[in-house]
């Protein structure tokens, strides 16, 4: 494993399907956004990994600048940035990230 951020981050988001960064883990969110961003895709039937950006201060660092977002958590899908908490909602309740996941859209 190289000590490079980017490259490591860069190497997570291309060899998942799905990959949140966030604070903390999916069972004990260390925040109120990364929290909500699991329960999101926890409601969707979402699979994906997950990086606990605390655990490791380049990553939190780098993984702003890889997608020249400021804040944490950030989701990526098929290696793309999606976005973070907000957007993860609004996604959501329009039914676009449903479509991203392949998931029914959620009941209005």
């Amino acid at each position: 494993m190289t000590d490079d951020p980017h490259a490591r981050i860069d190497a997570v988001v291309k060899n998942n399907k799905a990959v949140l960064f966030m604070k903390g883990s999916p069972l004990f969110p260390q925040c109120g956004f990364s929290s909500r961003a699991v329960a999101i895709l926890n409601h969707l039937g979402a699979e994906f990994e997950s990086v606990d950006v605390l655990q490791d201060q380049g990553i939190r660092q780098g993984i702003k600048a890889y997608s020249d977002w400021p804040t944490i958590p950030q989701l990526y899908v098929e290696g793309e940035f999606v976005g973070g908490s907000d957007i993860m909602m609004e996604m959501y309740e329009s039914g676009e990230l449903a479509e991203l996941f392949g998931a029914e859209k959620p009941a209005a």
